[in-house]
C-alpha cells in the first residue's frame, strides 16, 4: 500500500554557509525516498532546537521564521490532500516539482533581493546591481539592521506608509523617497513574476508613488553661456580641468552624449565623418555627423586611443576589463570632471552648477528654444519616447510664460 508523504522543515546540519550558518530545508518523505528543499533562509544551530525542531525563543526573527514555516507546511498539506481526494499517484519529487510550478514559493524578502542582486552582476548589469543593492540596505536598515527574514507578503499598505514615515523623519526629498520605492515596487513585481508573492497582495495597487513630487531644477545654460565654457582658455589649468572643458564640448557638439557613453566609445565608433553608438542605458542606436570641432577632440586624444583602445582617457584595455571595474571607473572620473566643471564655470562667473550632465541638457534646451521639433531633439537624445523628452525639457519655460502673458496687456 502506498504510504502517505511527510513534509518537515528541518535545520540542515550538513551544510554550514559562509555567514556560519545552517540553511532551514523542506523534506518530503515519501515510500523512503526524501527530497530536499532550500527554504531560503538560514540560521545559526545555537538558535535552533532540534529536539522540537523549531527556532529557539531567542532565535532573531524568530515569530517571521515560524510564520514562513508554517506556510510552507499549509501548502503542502494542501497539495497532499488534493493527491488523497482524487487517489492521485506522486513521488517525493513530482510533490515539490508540482509545488514550485503551481504555487507560492517559501522566499524571504531578503533571500530573493540577494538573488536578483547577484543574477544581474553575473550578467554585467553593474548599474542595476547597485540600485537594488541601495533598496536591499535601505530596508535592512528600516528593520533595524536586521535580514529581512519575512515573505513579501509583510509588505502590505501598512507597511509602506510606515516606510514612507520613516523617510520623512530622516527628512528625505521626494525625489530619494520615489526612487526607493521605485525599486521597491519593481522587486515586488519581480516577485510576483517568480511566483513568491501572489499578485492580489500587491499593495502598490492601492499606495501611489505618482504622489511624490519628482521634478527637478532643470539645469541648462543658454547658448552663451555654454560657449563661454568651450571657448574658454584653460592653457594654465590643469590636465583635469582641460579634460572637463574637453569632455563638456563633445557631449554639447554631439547630441548630449552622455559621459558613460562617451567613456566607452571606441574607434570602431567612428565610421567615416560620423559617430555611430548604442546608448549604455536604451541601448537605443544613434547615429549623427561629427562637427569639426568634435572631430578635432578625438584627433587631440588619438595617442591614448592607440594605447588604451577608447577614444578619450577614461577607461583602458588593459586595466578596466569587467563590468564592476568599469563602472567604478566611471563613476570616479566623472565626479572629478563634474568637479572641475564647477570650478571652470565659477570662474567664468556662471551661476549654474555645471556638471556633464548640463551639456547634456543645454544641447536639448538651446535646439528647443531654437525651434527644433521635439521628435527630432528626442531621436538625438536617444530617449525610447517622446514622453520621456518631454519630461526632460518641461512643458514650457517660464520664458516662454512670461512672453505669453504679456500679450494680455
Amino acid at each position: 500500500m502506498c504510504m502517505e508523504a511527510t513534509v518537515n522543515i528541518l535545520c540542515y546540519k550538513s551544510k554550514t554557509l559562509a555567514n556560519g550558518e545552517n540553511p532551514l530545508m523542506i523534506r518530503v518523505c515519501k515510500d523512503g525516498k526524501k527530497k530536499y528543499l532550500s527554504l531560503g533562509i538560514s540560521v545559526k544551530p545555537e538558535h535552533w532546537d532540534f529536539k522540537k525542531n523549531e527556532p529557539k525563543l531567542k532565535c532573531p526573527n524568530r515569530k517571521h521564521i515560524q510564520q514562513l514555516i508554517l506556510n510552507t507546511k499549509v501548502e503542502y498539506q494542501k497539495r497532499l490532500l488534493e493527491k488523497a481526494v482524487n487517489e492521485e499517484e506522486y513521488t517525493s519529487d513530482t510533490l515539490v516539482e508540482e509545488q514550485q510550478k503551481t504555487k507560492i514559493k517559501a522566499c524571504t524578502v531578503d533571500s530573493f533581493y540577494q538573488t536578483i542582486i547577484s543574477d544581474l552582476k553575473a550578467k554585467g548589469n553593474v548599474g542595476n546591481s547597485y540600485a537594488y543593492l541601495n533598496s536591499y540596505n535601505m530596508l535592512k536598515s528600516f528593520n533595524n539592521g536586521k535580514k529581512l527574514i519575512y515573505t513579501f507578503s509583510h509588505i502590505d499598505v501598512s507597511f509602506l506608509r510606515k516606510y514612507e514615515d520613516w523617510f520623512r523623519e530622516r527628512n528625505l526629498k521626494d525625489t530619494t523617497i520615489s526612487y526607493h520605492f521605485r525599486t521597491l515596487r519593481a522587486t515586488y513585481n519581480k516577485a510576483i513574476e517568480s511566483k513568491v508573492v501572489s499578485a492580489n497582495k500587491n499593495p502598490f495597487v492601492q499606495f501611489k508613488i505618482s504622489k511624490f513630487s519628482t521634478k527637478t531644477q532643470k539645469r541648462a545654460l543658454s547658448k552663451e553661456e555654454v560657449w563661454k565654457i568651450i571657448d574658454a582658455d584653460t592653457s594654465n589649468r590643469n590636465s583635469d580641468s582641460i579634460l572637463a572643458q574637453d569632455i563638456f564640448t563633445f557631449s554639447y557638439l554631439c547630441g548630449g552624449i552622455s559621459f558613460v557613453d562617451i567613456a566607452n566609445l571606441t574607434s570602431a565608433n567612428i565610421v567615416g565623418d560620423r559617430l555611430i553608438y548604442a546608448r549604455q542605458k536604451t541601448h537605443k542606436p544613434i547615429n549623427l555627423k561629427l562637427c569639426d570641432k568634435a572631430k578635432n577632440l578625438i584627433e587631440k586624444y588619438n595617442q591614448y586611443s592607440k594605447e588604451a583602445a577608447y577614444l578619450f582617457p577614461v577607461l583602458h584595455i588593459d586595466r578596466h576589463t569587467s563590468p564592476m571595474q568599469k563602472k567604478n571607473r566611471v563613476h570616479k572620473i566623472c565626479h572629478a570632471i563634474n568637479k572641475e566643471l564647477r570650478l571652470l564655470a565659477k570662474s567664468l562667473k556662471i551661476k549654474t552648477e555645471v556638471t556633464t550632465y548640463v551639456a547634456r541638457h543645454s544641447f536639448a534646451t538651446v535646439l528647443k528654444r531654437s525651434g527644433v521639433n521635439i521628435a527630432l531633439i528626442s531621436e538625438a537624445l536617444g530617449h525610447s519616447d517622446l514622453a520621456t523628452t518631454q519630461i526632460y525639457l518641461d512643458s514650457f519655460e517660464n520664458s516662454q510664460i512670461d512672453a505669453a502673458m504679456a500679450n494680455l496687456l
